[in-house]
């Protein structure tokens, strides 16, 4: 038996959000990020919507999730950002990997010597993020002898903005001053042009100075926009995923009952309370205990105590007529009312990223 929340994945509404990308970037390629099974949206069926709408790439974090799209029949060029796992894959499923080290770049030679063929990569410049990539002083010394391996044809090249919003550009515009340096000193060197790449939804949306030959797309394409400010607004994106499930179990009771572990919601009043099928194990943070809203026949009720393993508990009192088996909705609209996850996201202290992963990846997906 499945666990009880369900996700509803609009592919209409991918299609809809990267026509938006298309319209900001126009004719330059877009490399989808599709990464933690596509946000939790689902890899294999927003891959497959991404690409008949036009996108050139696909980005995956690991080999593995490379693996889930070839075997489901997806061709397309994959950028592998940062698995260095077992080299042999590359080759055999066709992958184009992410080199941050030297190391990487001359096991991928090995191979390629091996097998008497080449392999196209890209390779990554830590800017600024210091998380992964060549660094330091020894980055052009690096690039140089990347070149020159044999079997290992550089493709493109990137970096990562390590603010995502790009409200305050001072630091971004450092890092991009430095992306320019690099690449202008390879391409002088390798005597060609190469695909570089460094805007993702952020930049895609506010920051032209970024925009150079390809986009990496991510939390945009799910419909949410990672800038704060209004000049942003401008951006039409509709969220893909609505989390849905049932009232399990209604319960009445008296005015000074406990609900839920700690006793931390004790009715004021006679109370009718809902008790749904969702709990922290299917993402649904405990820290929306008492700190959240869903909706039930179009009307915003409160979490009542805290969020179980399997269960939460909804104060519906006030809603007229409500029966078990009615809708809930966790993330979505019903009726004139709508909770996103950046509403569940400002909730709990996080990233709408969260709590799409979250959510998304741990409920039966259905496509709509």
């Amino acid at each position: 038996m499945r666990r009880g929340p369900v996700a509803e994945i609009s592919l209409s509404a991918v299609a809809h959000n990267y026509k938006t990308v298309r319209n900001i970037v126009q004719n330059r390629p877009v490399i989808a990020v599709v990464k933690a099974d596509a946000y939790g949206h689902g890899a294999i069926e927003v891959s497959k919507r991404l690409l008949k709408e036009g996108a050139l790439y696909l980005a995956v974090a690991f080999v593995g999730e490379a693996v889930v799209l070839r075997n489901a029949g997806v061709r397309s060029p994959i950028i592998v950002l940062f698995d260095k796992g077992d080299i042999r894959d590359f080759f055999d499923l066709q992958l184009i990997p992410v080199i941050y080290n030297i190391d990487t770049a001359h096991a991928l030679s090995q191979e390629a010597i091996k097998r008497k063929t080449a392999v196209k990569v890209h390779v990554k410049i830590d800017t600024g993020m210091g998380r992964l990539g060549l660094h330091g002083r020894r980055i052009m010394t690096d690039l140089t002898k990347i070149t020159e391996m044999p079997g290992v044809v550089i493709e493109g090249l990137l970096s990562h903005f390590s603010e995502a919003d790009l409200m305050d550009r001072s630091y971004a515009n450092q890092q991009l001053e430095k992306f320019h340096r690099i690449r202008e000193t390879l391409e002088k060197k390798l005597k060609r042009k190469i695909l570089s790449h460094m805007a993702n939804s952020a930049a895609v949306i506010s920051y032209k100075d970024a925009c150079l030959d390809a986009f990496r797309p991510g939390i945009m394409l799910y419909g949410y926009n990672p800038i704060g400010n209004p000049e942003s607004s401008f951006v039409n994106l509709i969220p893909v995923m609505s989390i849905k499930t049932k009232i399990l179990s209604l319960r009445n009771l008296p005015a000074g009952a406990p609900v839920s572990y700690g006793r931390t919601f004790i009715t004021k009043r006679k109370s009718k309370i809902g008790v749904i099928p969702i709990g922290y194990a299917d993402g649904y943070n405990r820290l929306f205990s008492n700190n959240a809203e869903v909706l039930v026949r179009g009307k915003r009720v409160p979490v009542a105590g805290r969020v179980c393993m399997d269960l939460t508990m909804i104060d519906v009192t006030d809603v007229r007529g409500v029966r078990e088996d009615d809708g809930v909705v966790i993330i979505g609209t019903q009726g004139k009312e709508t909770i996103n996850a950046l509403e569940l996201a400002n909730r709990s202290n996080t990233i709408p990223y969260e709590i799409l992963t979250s959510l998304g990846s741990r409920a039966q997906r259905v496509y709509v």
